[in-house]
């Protein structure tokens, strides 16, 4: 009796399992499953076409070749999307969805909204002291729509958390009432329909598919700026029809409504009428939480361990969205590289991203120089590179100059003649002295020890091979 493709599959995976890295197994080939055998051909469906092309490129000549030995005859093993898989977000790339399909927004007057991503829940939005405030708004506002906080406006940077917490509140919302009425838009698109209803001579239906609702969601207001008159005219009035209805009206921006460059005074007024709320960069601690949510949102938790958490945390440091870009990364390097995930395979996989991050300037070759200090150390401190040039001798300019100094001997290993000359030619008992005092304030000082020990593991980052340098100890 012919196996099934099932059973096919499970034979190849249990013969993978003793070949390939345990975090190579989980991230790649754990949440696939069989799905037909068609002639020599196994199907397998991947979640999404990310995976399905890693492990066609990959994996599958591997798993065709485990064939003859496990089956005992051959096969060829073809990955593809799994049609029921396909609405799946980009980023849940490496693991089975959740148990709750993606919920599609209700359907209105014949058209209908983006779906919403069931990743995008308060359970699993992690609150911080930069997001706090507007987290605390859009909870009230989904428990009460129309009555506390309409408008709520947040704003931010972009990948901060924005359509999260926009998409939580309809997701809690239709818990509460199913029988809600919601539009979930971008400003870009509301502007586009508005544009063709005119052409088509459909306003009045464009304009019940937005006055009709119960909670109306526009994502990036900003791109309301320097609009046609028309535009901003028709969502003034659709403002005003629901605000009078006691609807509730969730806007999101990168920027706050008194700074929208072309956007009419009686939109910003309006827009500044409920809550106006901010997300801004998450704090180290913040990010090592996110992180460990993505991790347990995947369950990666055994594959990637907190120290190597942590040093994405230190490192990555503008949003929400690169230190989950950052994960992806990892593992796929990992993968590639068969290598079990280390600090040290971080710091590999993660090295282009850090420097862009960073913004700090390394010879062609990758290598760390003593300009990349002194930039770390200016940035870092708030002043400026000619100013640890110069001879400037006041206390805000003293103390990072001598740091400075003293990484570039510490990390570089650079004769004191050299470290003088780059800093505006001192002399090398200057640069002695500074090494020393800055010796002695971290013996005295465990706040600038751990200090200098973050800027430190920074800058290794930019060391090609990299070395491995004793961190900073009081005596």
């Amino acid at each position: 009796m012919p196996l099934s493709p099932a059973e096919v599959w499970n034979r190849l995976l249990d013969r993978a399992r003793q070949e390939l890295p345990d975090q190579t197994f989980q991230a790649w080939l754990e949440p696939t499953e069989a799905l037909s055998i068609e002639g020599s051909t196994l199907f397998v469906g991947a979640p999404d076409q990310f995976t399905a092309d890693w492990n066609d490129s990959k994996h599958a000549g591997l798993l065709s070749s485990f064939c003859p030995i496990v089956l005992g005859y051959p096969m060829n093993v073809v990955f593809r999307v799994n049609e029921e898989r396909k609405k799946r977000s980009q980023m849940d790339f490496f693991v089975a969805p959740p148990a709750a399909v993606t919920r599609p927004a209700p359907i209105q007057n014949g058209s209908s909204s983006p779906p919403l991503s069931q990743r995008y829940t308060f359970d699993l939005f992690v609150i911080g002291k930069s997001n706090e405030l507007a987290a605390a708004a859009a909870h009230a506002v989904s428990q009460a729509p129309g009555k506390v906080y309409n408008p709520l406006f947040i704003y931010g940077d972009t990948g901060l958390g924005k359509t999260h917490l926009m998409q939580a509140i309809a997701h809690d919302t239709l818990d509460r009432n199913s029988g809600t009425r919601i539009t979930y838009v971008a400003a870009e698109q509301f502007m586009n329909e508005l544009i063709s209803s005119i052409g088509e001579r459909t306003v009045a239906d464009f304009r019940r598919r937005y006055r009709e609702v119960d909670l109306l969601l526009i994502d990036d207001v900003h791109f309301l700026k320097g609009r046609k008159e028309a535009t901003q005219e028709e969502f003034f009035h659709t403002f005003n029809a629901l605000y009078e209805g006691g609807r509730q009206i969730v806007l999101t921006s990168d920027r706050p409504p008194s700074e929208i460059p072309g956007l009419e005074d009686r939109l910003k007024s309006r827009f500044e009428w409920g809550m106006v709320a901010d997300i801004t960069l998450p704090d180290f601690e913040h990010r090592v939480a996110i992180l460990k949510q993505k991790a347990h949102v995947d369950r990666l938790e055994l594959t990637i361990p907190d120290d190597v958490i942590h040093f994405i945390a230190e490192h990555v440091r503008s949003n929400v969205r690169e230190l989950e870009g950052s994960i992806i990364k990892l593992l796929a390097y990992a993968s590639l590289k068969h290598k079990d995930i280390t600090v040290e395979v971080a710091r590999e996989a993660l090295r282009d991203k850090l420097r862009a991050i960073e913004g700090l300037e390394a010879e062609p070759n990758g290598k760390l120089t003593i300009l990349t200090i002194q930039q770390a150390v200016a940035k870092e401190w708030g002043v400026t590179v000619d100013g640890l040039r110069s001879k400037t001798r006041t206390k805000n300019l003293t103390i990072p100059r001598q740091i400075a100094m003293y990484l570039a001997r510490e990390l570089l290993a650079t004769q004191l003649v050299e470290i003088g000359n780059a800093f505006g030619g001192r002399d090398h008992s200057t640069v002695i002295h500074s090494i020393d005092k800055v010796q002695e304030s971290i013996n005295q000082d465990s706040d600038l020890k751990t200090r200098i020990n973050r800027l430190r593991g920074m800058l290794e980052t930019f060391i090609s091979a990299p070395v491995r340098v004793e961190r900073i100890t009081a005596s």
